[in-house]
């Protein structure tokens, strides 16, 4: 559920290019605009109709400019992302629209007090008296009652929204713990190694002497690094010497999961203690030496580490089934046209 979805009457200034008054209030806060910073062209053109209900190419726009906010500062959508963005925001209009004729059918009404809070949040959001009467000359065509109507129509929305999904999204600690008990296979932290190496690496079809110098100076380093004390005296040998593009960041591989190392390398980890420098590990042509500083056996995680996680994503995903329920409902009861 978008926050204070009143705010969102600000947009309008972000778009208002042509003085038309527009024909459907948005949900979401967004940040005024002056129309002169505008990058966007918009006519009113009808692109849809609901029930006889003609949603515009501004309203287009106004969900167009909540799912990417930063269009205005880029002038305009990105190119491989506009046809998207578009066909994602006709549909959350064409959404809101329905919800706003169940609204109307159920007869929903909004408290005076809740109304006046609301329409004083709301002009909370100009700088200026002469902000907010710019906003209602360019974008309401100077109709106070309308700027009403408009905050009326979105906390209605809200209510529909609250009753019909919001609240019974709702997961308790139970079903929260269901879930991890039936999905245990997700909490599962796998085996894993935090490591340093030193590595060497043979040429493209490497000659034969080209071989026999690699392992030279990967036996060379092997000795120097047998007399490392430290994570920080092996990661200096390794920005010295190593071949391998750990060797920028000391060596350090940070933490890998078994099942992505090589079985050379695991072989060599799984028989040393923190600390610890292996000997000359070979792998194909090539030759590492690994130092280990951690080893985290595999675990599961447990529900007290995750449940507070876990009930926000489960409350989300309930959210959004309820949500495209609610829509699918509404639509099949509904004449939607697409212009």
């Amino acid at each position: 559920m978008k926050s204070l979805v009143v705010f969102a009457l600000l947009l309008g200034a972000a778009v208002a290019v042509n003085g038309q008054v527009a024909s459907h209030a948005p949900t979401g806060a967004v940040k005024q605009v002056p129309p002169s910073a505008s990058p966007f062209d918009v006519s009113d053109r009808p692109v849809a109709r609901v029930n006889g209900a003609v949603l515009t190419d501004r309203d287009l726009l106004r969900e167009m400019l909540q799912i990417f906010p930063y269009a205005s500062q880029h002038n305009g959508f990105p190119k491989e992302q506009e046809a998207s963005i578009r066909q994602g925001a006709l549909q959350m209009i064409i959404f809101e629209e329905l919800v706003y004729q169940e609204a109307k059918r159920r007869k929903l009404t909004v408290p005076a007090t809740q109304m006046k809070q609301s329409e004083a949040e709301f002009r909370r959001q100009f700088q200026s008296a002469d902000e907010y009467k710019q906003y209602l000359r360019v974008e309401m065509g100077g109709s106070e009652q309308l700027a009403q109507e408009r905050i009326r129509r979105s906390l209605l929305i809200e209510q529909v929204l609250k009753s019909d999904v919001q609240d019974r999204s709702a997961v308790t600690l139970a079903e929260a713990r269901a879930y991890y008990d039936k999905n245990p296979a997700r909490f599962q932290l796998p085996e894993s190694y935090a490591f340093q190496s030193v590595s060497f690496l043979p040429p493209q079809n490497a000659s034969a002497d080209q071989k026999k110098e690699v392992l030279r100076k990967a036996t060379e380093a092997l000795s120097q690094a047998k007399k490392t004390k430290s994570y920080e005296e092996f990661g200096l040998l390794a920005e010295k010497v190593s071949e391998d593009d750990f060797r920028v960041n000391m060596g350090d591989h940070k933490v890998v999961e078994k099942a992505n190392l090589p079985p050379q390398v695991v072989k060599a980890l799984a028989a040393m203690k923190a600390g610890e420098v292996s000997d000359l590990i070979q792998i194909e042509q090539a030759y590492t030496i690994v130092r280990l500083n951690a080893h985290a056996p595999a675990v599961k995680r447990s529900f007290e580490g995750v449940k507070g996680g876990l009930k926000t994503e489960l409350q989300k995903e309930k959210y959004e089934r309820l949500r495209v329920g609610l829509d699918k409902k509404l639509r099949a009861q509904a004449k939607v046209e697409v212009l």
